[in-house]
């Protein structure tokens, strides 16, 4: 079972302004001269960090990494002005030109998927290669699965913490009840909620409950950027047309290589829309993980990412 790469520093970092409200943090490792890829963070809101750096061949990849609007190193921090897909999908392209790329690989897991085929779908001549993990795409179903009526039959004891921090009247739509407070002035309530908010994703991530993910997910202001941004794409149903907006325009992409890997398990992207996606995209190599759940780090997940890396570095 292939492990990642030892970890990497970058030979390369700086910031872009893509707006006059926003500047994002980017950073290059691996090889200068090698093909590039884009890693493309989940949340939205939880930045990228060094290990993300360590599931490519640091000798045949050049390795981009950015954070996203109001999340990570980026600034202003946690801001949801001007803050949707269209406008990251705009960044992606922004950074293209900037690092004067041509055409990159494209990775992406759980949020990171669902922006990735935003991309792709929207330019998908500057797409050599697609990598999606844990597939969300963004769709109302998944949404209630997950924030508000389903997951909840598998964890009930964790769900109970997030849910009943809301009052009873206004459980009928917990996403809205979160964000009235994740934007509240009161910055107790808003502290509060945020770390509820990512605490119940944080202990559904994987297939055995990791204390470390925990602690990482709910720490102070990385859980007040993961619960804002994930509550305001949600709250606009990721800003997509129609609900069903990725598998509607996966025909602009089936000319590209693509491999699709998913967590048997995965309670926070149910498989059904990774199966959804693989039924749209036949073309599509389609792994399923028997024994993981969401998180990347996951053995077996783990190890499907680095043999797509591989496979596509040459």
């Amino acid at each position: 079972m292939k492990a990642c790469y030892p970890p990497i520093e970058p030979n390369k970092t700086g910031f872009l302004t893509v707006s006059k409200e926003h500047t994002l943090y980017w950073e290059e490792s691996g090889n200068p001269e090698g093909k590039p890829i884009l890693f493309l963070h989940g949340g939205p809101g939880s930045g990228t960090q060094p290990s993300h750096r360590t599931y490519f061949d640091p000798a045949k990849y050049r390795i981009v990494l950015f954070d996203q609007r109001g999340c990570g190193k980026s600034r202003p921090h946690s801001s949801l002005i001007s803050n949707t897909t269209w406008d990251l999908v705009s960044d992606i392209e922004a950074l293209r030109e900037h690092l004067q790329i041509k055409q990159w690989v494209v990775f992406g897991g759980s949020w990171g998927s669902t922006l990735a085929l935003a991309y792709a779908e929207t330019h998908f001549s500057r797409v050599l290669a697609l990598i999606l993990r844990g597939i969300f795409l963004g769709r109302k179903k998944e949404l209630d699965w997950f924030y508000q009526f389903g997951a909840h039959h598998l964890f009930p004891d964790e769900f109970e913490k997030y849910a009943t921090f809301i009052p009873k009247g206004e459980r009928g739509d917990l996403i809205s009840a979160y964000y009235k407070r994740l934007t509240s002035e009161n910055w107790d309530e808003r502290k509060k909620a945020a770390k509820l908010w990512s605490g119940w994703e944080a202990a559904t991530l994987r297939l055995i409950y990791d204390p470390a993910l925990f602690a990482h997910f709910t720490e102070d202001e990385r859980a007040d950027a993961i619960a804002r941004m994930e509550c305001h794409y949600f709250l606009n149903r990721c800003f997509f047309k129609t609900d069903n907006w990725l598998i509607e325009n996966v025909h602009t992409i089936r000319h590209i290589p693509a491999v699709i890997i998913h967590g048997r398990y995965d309670i926070v992207c149910p498989f059904e829309s990774a199966w959804d996606l693989h039924r749209a995209w036949p073309e599509a190599s389609f792994e399923v993980i028997k024994d993981a759940g969401h998180a990347a780090s996951e053995p077996g997940i783990t190890d499907a990412l680095i043999r797509a890396t591989d496979r596509f570095k040459n």
